[in-house]
C-alpha cells in the first residue's frame, strides 16, 4: 500500500482525470484546455502522470493537453489478454483516440511511446498535424535497455526486481538517472504504486519483454517518419545518461530529417524538469503546422 504523502497525490491526480472506455482495455484520459489537441504518449515504467505539469502549460498557451494511460499502467485496466507489444499498444492507441473523437491531434512522445507513437503514424498519418519527441528511441533493433531497466526483461529475475522496487529507493533511482529539478519526493514516489496497481506490474513486465527490437518494426517507423507531411521537432533533456544526445538524439533527428536538436535542462523525464519550455516549444511547432510561423 501506499504511504500516505504518495497516496494522496495519486488521489488527486485521478480526480482531475475521467475514465475513457476504449475497446481491449479501458483508461483514464486527462484534458487540460480548449484548442488544438496535443496528445501525449508516455513511456516505461512511468505512466500519464508524467504530464501532469506539461498538461496545464498547454493549455495556458491555448492548446488542449491530452494525456491517458497505457493499458498496464497508471489508472488503465491490465487485461491478462492483451497484446502487451508495442504494435499491440499503437493499435489500442489509435482505438483509444478514436474514443476522444480527435480528427486532428498534434503529437508528443516520450521513452517506448517513441515507437508506439510512430507506429501510430504509421497506422494513420492523416490526423497526425505535428510530432515532437523527448528523450525516445527510433533505432530500435540495435537498442539495449538502460541497465536499471533491463532486469525487468529477464523471466523470475524481473518479478523479484520489481518486489524489491520501493518508492524511496526508485525515487533516489529517479533523482540519479530521470530528473534533474527538485521535483517532491512524493510524487517521485507515486510512480510506483502507480506501477504496481492491482496486479504487482505483472503488465509492466509484459510490456517491458514484449519490446519489438527488429529489423521489421524499425523499418515499418522510420518509412512512416520519412514519409510524415506534417512539421516535427526533437526536444531532448540533455543530461539524460540513459539515453544519451549520442547516439540516441541524432537517430532522431536523421530520422526527422530536421536541422537540430533542442537541447532542454533535464535528465531522461524531461517532462518533470522543463515542462514550460516543452509546451512553448509545442506551442511554436502548432502554429508552424498551422500556416502561423
Amino acid at each position: 500500500m501506499p504511504r500516505a504523502d504518495e497516496a494522496g497525490t495519486i488521489a488527486a491526480w485521478a480526480r482531475r482525470g475521467r475514465r475513457l472506455e476504449v475497446v481491449g482495455a479501458g483508461t483514464t484520459v486527462w484534458e487540460d484546455g480548449t484548442g488544438d489537441p496535443v496528445v501525449c504518449l508516455h513511456g516505461v515504467p512511468s505512466s500519464a502522470f508524467l504530464y501532469r505539469k506539461l498538461l496545464p502549460e498547454l493549455a495556458a498557451r491555448g492548446r488542449r493537453g491530452v494525456a491517458f494511460d497505457f493499458p498496464g499502467l497508471g489508472l488503465a485496466d491490465r487485461p491478462k489478454e492483451f497484446n502487451y507489444s508495442w504494435s499491440g499498444l499503437s493499435a489500442w492507441t489509435v482505438k483509444a483516440i478514436d474514443a476522444l473523437e480527435l480528427d486532428r491531434f498534434h503529437l508528443v512522445v516520450h521513452d517506448i511511446g517513441g515507437p508506439v507513437g510512430f507506429d501510430v503514424v504509421a497506422r494513420i498519418p492523416d490526423p497526425v498535424a505535428s510530432l515532437t519527441a523527448l528523450n525516445t528511441i527510433v533505432r530500435v533493433a540495435s537498442f539495449k535497455r538502460p541497465w536499471s531497466m533491463e532486469p525487468f526483461a529477464r523471466r523470475g529475475i524481473g518479478e523479484v526486481y520489481l518486489r524489491t522496487l520501493h518508492p524511496v529507493v526508485f525515487e533516489r533511482l529517479m533523482r540519479l538517472q530521470g530528473v534533474a529539478t527538485a521535483v517532491p519526493a512524493s510524487e517521485l514516489r507515486a510512480y510506483v504504486p502507480l506501477l504496481k496497481r492491482k496486479d504487482g506490474g505483472g503488465a509492466f513486465l509484459r510490456i517491458m519483454r514484449g519490446f519489438e527490437r527488429s529489423e521489421a518494426f524499425e523499418r515499418r517507423i522510420l518509412a512512416a517518419l520519412g514519409s510524415r507531411k506534417f512539421p516535427a521537432q526533437v526536444l531532448w533533456g540533455e543530461q539524460d545518461p540513459t539515453l544519451k544526445l549520442d547516439p540516441y538524439a541524432e537517430h532522431v533527428r536523421q530520422a526527422l530529417a530536421v536541422e537540430t536538436v533542442t537541447r532542454l535542462r533535464g535528465k531522461h523525464f524531461v517532462a518533470e524538469d522543463a515542462p514550460q519550455e516543452i509546451a512553448d516549444h509545442v506551442s511554436r511547432l502548432i502554429d508552424s503546422a498551422d500556416g502561423g510561423g
